[in-house]
């Protein structure tokens, strides 16, 4: 696939969202349950953990359906960017509502008397149950991801990082955190049953909070640098550069300026230096010309801004100097 369709894909981040949501509500309730009948710290800061995902992913929902809307006289580039301000919301609330409870939840287990535990195999049960559910929604995450990335032909890491669709970059790392809490949820229960010692439900609470924390913070810098606006694809960059460069009127390309504006959508401003003995509608047409095979060989190109002035940094070849 070459890179001028590699975003012509369907935009599948409702289907993964909307999973998300169902998996993580149906967990928070089971681990509240579990965690008030144990008294596990762990558990309760997992159902806290799990309510706030189910929050968080429909802010994603929000996200998703209004970054859709059509471009306006108020906002004539479109709402994409409204996904990077809503998932930079979840990413917040991931950093609060997850992280910082755990650890408060876990420092007030350890300053505390402890507590009889008991309901071990329910415990046990639900954070099995948790694991299945966040395991469906993390592998409908990944499987978005890898075809996103198959369709940019690049690695599945890069994609990761790069894509220009954080919420199921979101969705994929609250399921990560999720299933890792849970392994440290089951060894803080674990070690509670086997030593009788509350010391290790506390820990595990505040691990889980620690994980979560370094998530949403990472979660919020992606969104930061799109909130921004981010460059797009240098190879997108370099594509657009060649077919400036290849029209027999152009002299030089003198600069090449992108931003990624939402999913899929890329503006392009370009400075390009031409041929002096073009007429005024010789330009116009040439500019109508340049607009249409990038936008047509680049449909991720909404926007083209063509600025026909030559750079002042660069000597006029039909300069003269005098001699001394």
């Amino acid at each position: 696939m070459s890179l001028g369709q590699a975003w012509v894909v369907a935009d599948e981040s409702t289907p993964t969202v909307v999973v998300a949501i169902l998996a993580n509500f149906g967990i928070a309730v089971a681990k509240g349950v579990a965690g008030a009948l144990s008294g596990s710290a762990a558990m309760i800061s997992e159902s806290a953990h799990s309510l706030a995902d189910t929050t968080n992913e429909a802010f994603l929902l929000v996200a998703v359906k209004r970054s859709e809307k059509p471009a306006d006289e108020r906002h004539p580039f479109g709402y994409g960017r409204e996904r990077y301000f809503w998932t930079l919301l979840a990413a917040v609330g991931i950093f609060v509502g997850g992280g910082v409870f755990s650890v408060m939840q876990g420092v007030n287990e350890l300053r505390g008397p402890g507590h009889e535990s008991g309901h071990y195999k329910l415990t046990y049960s639900v954070l099995a149950i948790a694991f299945v559910l966040e395991g469906t929604s993390w592998l409908q995450a990944r499987r978005q991801l890898r075809a996103d990335a198959a369709s940019m032909e690049r690695g599945f890491r890069r994609q990761l990082f790069d894509t220009s669709d954080p919420a199921v970059t979101t969705v994929f790392f609250e399921d990560t955190a999720a299933l890792l809490g849970l392994a440290i949820a089951a060894t803080g229960v674990g070690l509670h049953q086997a030593t009788g010692n509350h010391l290790w439900d506390g820990l595990a609470s505040i691990a889980i909070g620690v994980l979560l924390a370094m998530v949403g913070i990472t979660l919020g810098r992606e969104n930061q640098h799109l909130l921004i606006g981010e460059a797009a694809d240098p190879r997108l960059r370099s594509a657009v550069t060649q077919v400036l460069s290849s029209y027999d009127e152009v002299d030089a390309v003198d600069e090449v300026l992108t931003s990624v504006i939402g999913r899929g959508e890329v503006l392009v401003a370009a400075r390009i230096d031409l041929d002096d003995n073009l007429r005024a509608s010789q330009v116009e047409a040439l500019a109508r010309r340049m607009e249409s095979d990038i936008t047509t060989a680049y449909p991720q190109v909404k926007h083209v801004f063509l600025d026909v002035t030559a750079d002042a940094t660069r000597p006029d070849p039909t300069a003269t100097t005098s001699k001394p």
